[in-house]
């Protein structure tokens, strides 16, 4: 039974964390509270996972060590290099493998389906923070310092967390009219973090992993506005009532708000096609995207039973 230690228990972590424990796996979930999913193979241990020393300690004798962290998006340029150093301090000293989630943003505004392969080209404080973060793990696994892999996903459908889809889903469910600076019928790829979790154990498990960047295998891309009918339409809803934001209201928002401030730099990601290629990793890990209909209906039922009145 190997163990695996998990940063983070955000949605993303607390997916992976339960699949592994479901797999028969030892789950150690690393968080500052000690936060996490509740199972008999799941530990939960409050530490900074800055602390290269502490965190070196909890990932002894572990296979695997995942990324699953995610400062506050303003936080990212302070936080995110002492935390993705302890990381791979970690993995060095401990031989678990790195992985890591990633994301989209490294790329920058593209006019074309990404791979993996696409320039890592981002001028924001955002991608350059991650591309840093790559940069740094790949040169210790090439250096044979440690063994790291990344899976990088489009933006999330599923329940929990800030994704765009569940800003939209519970106003859409109320019958209420959603303003945000989204190009509603531009095609979107949607990333399902179960697939995110199974994807991250594919990569950690697998040698041929190891050493590169991974998209998670993800459903043809379809607009937002076919996310927010088709939810209606599961919920028996009215038909979703979508106005766009203008990027200026967008920019005056950010002045009085840290999370609006810092959505300007990836707004690109919704004003025009987003597409993500994920070919590569489910052709090598014969991972199945999760049909788009099958998650909006997990995500309906769930918002309907956590705020019944929304659906009526």
């Amino acid at each position: 039974m190997a163990l695996h230690v998990i940063v983070g228990a955000g949605p993303v972590g607390t997916a992976t964390a339960r699949l592994l424990a479901e797999r028969g796996e030892r789950v150690r979930v690393v968080t500052r509270r000690g936060t996490g999913p509740e199972h008999q193979a799941i530990e939960r241990v409050a530490a900074d996972a800055a602390d290269a020393d502490r965190l070196a300690a909890l990932t002894d004798g572990a296979d695997a060590l995942y990324n699953c962290a995610n400062p506050e998006y303003h936080t990212w340029a302070t936080d995110w290099p002492p935390l993705a150093a302890a990381l791979l301090t970690a993995a060095e000293r401990s031989g678990a493998v790195l992985a890591t989630v990633g994301n989209l943003y490294g790329y920058g505004p593209v006019d074309a389906p990404m791979t993996e392969t696409t320039a890592l080209a981002a001028t924001g404080v955002k991608g350059r923070v991650r591309n840093r973060m790559w940069a740094d793990a790949l040169a210790a696994h090439r250096a044979g310092r440690a063994r790291i892999t990344e899976v990088r996903g489009s933006d999330y459908i599923g329940l929990g967390g800030t994704s765009l889809p569940m800003m939209v889903l519970p106003k859409v469910l109320a019958g209420q009219r959603v303003f945000l600076p989204v190009a509603w019928d531009a095609p979107h790829t949607w990333t399902y973090v179960g697939d995110v979790a199974r994807t991250l154990v594919a990569a950690a498990t697998d040698p041929r992993a190891w050493g590169r960047a991974w998209h998670v295998p993800s459903a043809p891309p379809v607009s937002m506005r076919v996310v927010a009918e088709r939810a209606a339409k599961r919920a028996g809803a009215p038909a979703p009532r979508l106005t766009r934001m203008p990027y200026p209201v967008l920019w005056l928002g950010g002045l009085a708000d840290p999370f609006a401030r810092e959505m300007r730099e990836t707004a690109h990601q919704f004003t025009g096609p987003f597409v993500m290629d994920s070919s590569a990793a489910g052709e090598t890990f014969g991972i199945e995207p999760t049909p788009l209909d099958r998650v909006v209906d997990e995500m309906v039922t769930g918002l309907r039973a956590s705020t019944p009145a929304a659906a009526r």
